[in-house]
């Protein structure tokens, strides 16, 4: 959530999932999580209820901090498996025009663990592709701690902002019009640059390890 709080920041559409099967967070015991359900139960009700339980604990560990955060750029925690390709997820979206990640429409997935890589590169091949659209899935590795997350955040959005940089590019090259088509267009243009993008990334961000594979939606 500390990227999507960047990315959000520096005004790129943003959305964000988790991929398990249920939302858990630290509890009074390694051995007792706090368990909720994705989609439905809201990042307020968690930290009201967190804070009812024990405020002294949850503030120490610095849940509730990071839960305040969350509350303030989302209503609840996702699940990106439940995700629908190309189905707009705001009521009436479509109708207003909304565009790019609230149309269902993305170009870059970025994970921050290389289990969610995997299980994002599994469900993408399990829904089988039926827009025929290209997506680049990259993981950037983040220990899960709020400094690593500051900087991880960071290091995901200098590759963000170089991603936007060379997509506006191949658009002032080949025009908007072609941004769905496939090589020779704005889009295969940016596509094949991906490596050379990352490759250049990587040398900035040299503690961040990263993985990058060319998916469908």
């Amino acid at each position: 959530m500390e990227a999507h709080l960047q990315l959000a920041s520096a005004n790129l559409p943003t959305i964000s999932f988790g991929t398990g099967s249920l939302v858990r967070l630290p509890g009074p015991t390694v051995h007792q999580p706090n368990v909720y359900h994705f989609n439905s139960t809201t990042y307020q009700e968690i930290h009201q209820e967190l804070a009812t339980q024990n405020t002294p604990l949850y503030t120490a560990n610095g849940l509730l901090n990071m839960l305040g955060r969350n509350l303030t750029i989302k209503g609840f925690p996702e699940r990106f498996q439940d995700w629908v390709p190309g189905k707009p997820r705001l009521e009436h979206a479509s109708d207003q025009g909304a565009a790019g990640t609230e149309s269902g429409a993305v170009d870059v997935v970025v994970t921050c663990e290389e289990r969610c890589f995997d299980a994002v590169l599994d469900d993408l091949h399990n829904k089988g592709g039926k827009l025929n659209r290209p997506v680049h899935v990259f993981n950037v590795d983040i220990k899960d701690n709020h400094e690593e997350a500051l900087v991880g955040g960071k290091g995901i959005l200098d590759l963000a902002l170089s991603l936007n940089e060379a997509a506006g590019k191949e658009r002032e090259i080949h025009g908007d019009n072609g941004w769905d088509r496939g090589s020779g267009s704005a889009r295969g243009g940016f596509d094949e640059r991906v490596p050379d993008i990352l490759a250049a990334w990587q040398e900035r961000w040299p503690n961040l390890p990263a993985l990058w594979s060319l998916a469908w939606v």
